[in-house]
This record gives structure tokens, C-alpha cells and sequence, in this order.
């Protein structure tokens, strides 16, 4: 895995949480797994194709979740309004990736990325992928949030695309 492909996903991360969060951040919990993702709490998942590819899932526990929702819509929001709350990760992970994304595509890397979906498997049950991801807890004063990273670069992909744009 290489990380010249992940660091724009931490730096986003990073600065839009502790922007849409109000509190400061701290990475924790980093590993590399094999197994597939199991969630935790209220997750995001983002498919990337092209030279790039691969998926990243952030999931965002319930009171991360909750906090995120309310200082979105500007009003108290509580764990009832399951909707929203949900919309809240989805849109969260729309940032993130769209910062990750324009750092990547100035560095000349091109790809596709699909609209963030909720990861729906229930609770504890694994994801449909089983790939060796990143993984990463961030602390908030909320709770936490995980970004589980799975990406790769296919140097064939990026070869053919320059021949057929010739």
C-alpha cells in the first residue's frame, strides 16, 4: 500500500473533522488488517476506479454521529432523526474525500470516485471486502471516528489511458 496515495486521506481527515466536529483531533489506533471491516457505528463507504483503486469506509460512532448532525443543520439533532444523522456521515465523507481527491488529482493521479453510500451490514458483521486496509481511530471530544483505507495503484491502468488518449 502506498502511502503517498493514503496521506491525503489522513490530512483531510484530519482538518475537516476537527473543522466539523469544533474540537481538536488525535490519531490513534493505526493497524493493518487482512480481515474485512466490521463496523462500528454509523458508516460511509467510497469506491475509487481508475489508476487508482479501492475503497475507503468512515465510520463515525453514535455520539460523533449525533454531534456532527446538529452542527450541520445549526439546530440540536437527536439520535431519532436517524436520517439525518446518517446524511451527516454520508456528507462527511463527501468532504473528506473531495479535499483527498483534488490533492490527488494535482499530483497527476486520475480515477474515478463513486458518491458515498452507507455501509449497511449490521452491526459487527464484515463488509464485502477482504483486502489489506489501513486503519485508523481519531479522537474527538465526541467520540471516535474510523477511517478504514483500502487502496491501490494500477500502473497498467495509468499506461493504457495514455495510449488511448495518443
Amino acid at each position: 500500500m502506498r502511502m503517498d496515495l493514503i496521506q491525503p486521506f489522513i490530512n483531510s481527515a484530519d482538518a475537516v473533522l476537527a473543522q466539523a466536529l469544533g474540537s481538536a483531533i488525535s490519531i490513534e489506533d493505526l493497524s493493518m488488517e487482512k480481515e474485512a471491516y466490521r463496523r462500528k457505528g454509523i458508516a460511509a463507504a467510497v469506491n475509487l476506479t481508475g489508476e487508482i483503486e479501492g475503497r475507503i469506509i468512515f465510520d463515525v460512532d453514535l455520539g460523533a454521529a449525533v454531534q456532527l448532525a446538529s452542527r450541520l443543520a445549526g439546530v440540536e439533532v437527536s439520535e431519532a432523526h436517524e436520517d439525518l444523522v446518517r446524511e451527516a456521515v454520508l456528507e462527511l465523507a463527501n468532504q473528506i474525500i473531495g479535499n483527498a481527491v483534488t490533492t490527488l488529482n494535482d499530483q497527476g493521479f486520475r480515477f474515478h470516485v463513486r458518491p458515498p453510500i452507507v455501509h449497511t451490514g449490521e452491526q459487527g458483521s464484515k463488509s464485502s471486502e477482504d483486502t489489506e486496509a489501513l486503519v485508523m481511530g481519531f479522537n474527538t471530544s465526541s467520540g471516535k471516528v474510523f477511517m478504514n483505507v483500502a487502496l491501490s495503484y494500477h500502473c497498467s491502468r495509468a499506461a493504457e489511458a495514455a495510449a488511448a488518449a495518443r
